[in-house]
């Protein structure tokens, strides 16, 4: 594919920190309405918080990441980043990789999971040991998410590791 512009490559750069930033800040703002979470003294706010926590996941954080990744793809293809070329780079997508795969599989799960039980039964919810796990899960792992997603930004300003020196093959050749 073709390398863009500076002008064009700038363009999807800020696109790229747009989605982070996003990404970043809605993960934060769940983490503190999960610490507010665990005060709710009604039924309604309990309910209210766990249902606010997800409508952040689902309609901003999952767009933001998707759109981050996608970015990120189109700035290794599209630029002289590359996939592999970087130590810095190849930190992101494996950091990047491991939160998609972490807000996937178990943080979007457990949001769900408290939301539905905190529906159901109340303030009883805090004591069911499914939800008393979930809603810590998301807790917890929201201030893990916002620390990586820190991390990464990190990454992304000092980009620390600099280039991969690749080594050549050298070819035998045969008599």
């Amino acid at each position: 594919m073709r390398k863009l512009s500076i002008k064009h490559k700038n363009w999807l750069l800020s696109i790229h920190i747009g989605f982070a930033a996003l990404w970043t800040g809605t993960v934060l703002s769940m983490f503190l309405l999960s610490l507010r979470n665990t005060k709710s003294v009604s039924a309604e706010a309990l309910y209210t918080l766990n249902s606010a926590i997800n409508l952040l996941d689902d309609y901003i954080v999952i767009p933001s990441a998707i759109g981050s990744v996608l970015t990120a793809t189109f700035l290794c293809w599209t630029t002289n980043y590359g996939f592999t070329k970087f130590y810095w780079v190849i930190a992101k997508w494996i950091l990047t990789t491991g939160l998609v795969a972490f807000g996937t599989f178990w943080l979007f799960p457990w949001g769900n999971v408290a939301e539905n039980i905190s529906r159901q039964e109340g303030l009883q919810a805090f004591n069911n040991t499914v939800y008393s796990f979930d809603a810590k899960g998301v807790l917890v792992g929201t201030l893990v998410q916002t620390l990586f997603l820190a991390v990464i930004i990190g990454i992304s300003v000092l980009k620390p590791w600099g280039r991969r020196v690749v080594k050549e093959k050298k070819q035998v050749v045969a008599d």
